[in-house]
């Protein structure tokens, strides 16, 4: 075997799906645990479906996502260009050369000729298939004198390239994750390869580009194995060798049968695609995993796991890590549950692999109130990050670092006031006029002040932690009043005290 090359080859008609990104993912393990390459080709052929501003998502989201392109219609590469749209005088050159052969021929029925035929089965209760056995009843070069071909040639009407499908083979498919499998041919139709505005279809491009570009293995989801004879031969048809191909599962939705999809997201409050996408038709924005507090590791990571298995049963990956473990023979067949829950893990777990540092950078990136100089917001993120799943949960949870309470939750404040609190918490306020503002000496200064009151631990804990909070949480007392700073502090048990009059 050559060199590996790999390509991901989305089409710009929308947003990146959860399981695109982890087939581009699968694709640029395989590339760099083989030593190889992986490029980033855009099929854009489909003009009918084309959004705009879907291209450019596409190439953020995978450069969010760490995976970044050998060869791509930004970088370029040797085998430029990586656009579809662009490659046009590429595809005539093997439009003309697979007409030379017995595997294509051209088709000039109109899709109102073709939709009468259909309805005209269906009425009989049958499917209308363009195959081997309906071909030669049909407007197209197999049926029609060559005379009669370049006639209508000659009066430019339009026409359709289709592959002659051969009649009765057994073709014996090899995919590296699934392994053997056969087709007859008789079971395929005759595929449509060139429209009639002379862009290749899928199909068609597809093979192309790849034998173009040299790849080596086809990694891409299995709503494509249906294709796998066709392509098959098509190869066969060009005189070309075939890559290696490797069908990939489907991602599954949390409940239920069925693949993942946005609808699934929406019901179940969890994006399914990795950066935010305003569409822009509708204007509206479907939210995407980096918008959502997501770090590109962690939703990586998740990625990864959906469908493949490291060494060890190991959870927790870096990129490197993954890719040099990565193996397409461990990939599943079957196909992979979404898990919300399991997602807002990973999370959580590079939540407490970053460092208080890096987690300020990204909180001071977001659109919070922080209303706090650095050094306390370091503090603040050593306090909360042990509870946090997202970085804006260390603002949520710690909320009241940053904002004074307004109110006091009424269950607690039923559990930690009575009619001596308010003079025992005034007292304990005029003791911390003379404290040293450290999280041991203000411990120590509120055990001193219970004991000498001969008061338990919990009459004087609970109601300034209330006085502080607003609620009966949040970490311990003397780190909260440390951060708070003295007059903070004081403020707030004296606002508490007047609430409770």
């Amino acid at each position: 075997m050559g060199k590996v090359r790999v390509r991901f080859a989305p089409s710009p008609t929308g947003p990146l799906h959860l399981g695109g990104v982890r087939t581009a993912l699968y694709d640029y393990l395989f590339a760099k645990n083989q030593g190889g390459e992986f490029v980033l080709r855009i099929e854009d052929t489909d003009t009918a479906r084309y959004v705009e501003g879907a291209e450019e998502y596409i190439e953020e989201a995978l450069e969010w996502c760490g995976i970044i392109a050998d060869e791509s219609p930004k970088k370029g590469g040797k085998f430029a260009p990586y656009r579809q749209s662009e490659r046009r005088d590429i595809y005539d050159r093997y439009t003309a050369q697979i007409l030379k052969t017995e595997y294509a021929y051209i088709a000039f029925d109109t899709a109102e000729e073709l939709d009468a035929i259909r309805a005209e089965y269906e009425a009989r209760g049958d499917v209308f298939s363009y195959d081997n056995k309906t071909r030669n009843r049909l407007k197209n070069s197999i049926t029609l004198s060559e005379e009669e071909v370049q006639k209508l040639l000659d009066e430019n009407t339009p026409y359709v390239v289709r592959f002659k499908m051969p009649v009765d083979r057994t073709l014996n498919l090899v995919d590296i994750i699934r392994g053997n499998s056969s087709v007859n041919t008789n079971t395929l139709d005759d595929k449509v390869l060139v429209k009639n505005d002379g862009m290749p279809t899928y199909h068609f491009a597809n093979i192309i580009d790849d034998h173009e570009m040299e790849i080596s293995h086809v990694i891409r989801g299995e709503e494509w194995l249906p294709s796998l004879g066709l392509h098959t031969l098509l190869y066969e048809a060009m005189g070309w060798e075939a890559p290696q191909f490797a069908h990939l599962s489907l991602i599954l939705k949390p409940e239920g049968k069925g693949k993942l999809s946005k609808r699934d997201g929406d019901k179940f409050g969890f994006p399914v695609f990795p950066l935010d996408f305003k569409d822009p038709a509708t204007e509206n924005i479907s939210k995407g995993y980096r918008e959502s507090g997501y770090l590109p590791e962690a939703f990586i990571n998740m990625v990864a796991l959906l469908g493949w298995s490291p060494a060890d049963d190991k959870e927790i990956l870096s990129l490197d890590e993954m890719a040099k473990e990565f193996d397409l023979n461990k990939v599943h067949k079957a196909g992979a549950r979404f898990s919300k829950e399991k997602a807002e893990w990973f999370n959580h777990q590079y939540i407490q692999l970053k460092s208080d540092e890096e987690l300020l950078e990204i909180l001071k990136k977001s659109d919070l109130n922080l209303n706090v100089e650095d050094e306390k917001l370091l503090r603040i993120i050593h306090l909360m990050k042990e509870r946090a799943t997202f970085p804006k949960d260390i603002y949520e949870n710690g909320k009241f670092f940053f904002e004074a309470p307004t109110s006091y939750d009424e269950k607690a404040s039923k559990k930690a006031w009575n009619d001596e609190t308010s003079a025992v918490l005034d007292e304990f306020a005029s003791t911390l006029e003379t404290a040293e503002f450290n999280a041991e000496s203000l411990k120590k200064a509120v055990h001193d002040f219970a004991e000498n009151k001969g008061l338990g631990m919990g009459k004087v804990m609970m109601p300034l932690r209330l006085a502080l909070v607003g609620e009966l949480k949040g970490p311990d007392v003397p780190d909260i009043l440390e951060i708070l700073g003295k007059e903070e502090s004081i403020s707030r048990i004296h606002n508490a005290i007047n609430n409770f009059k």
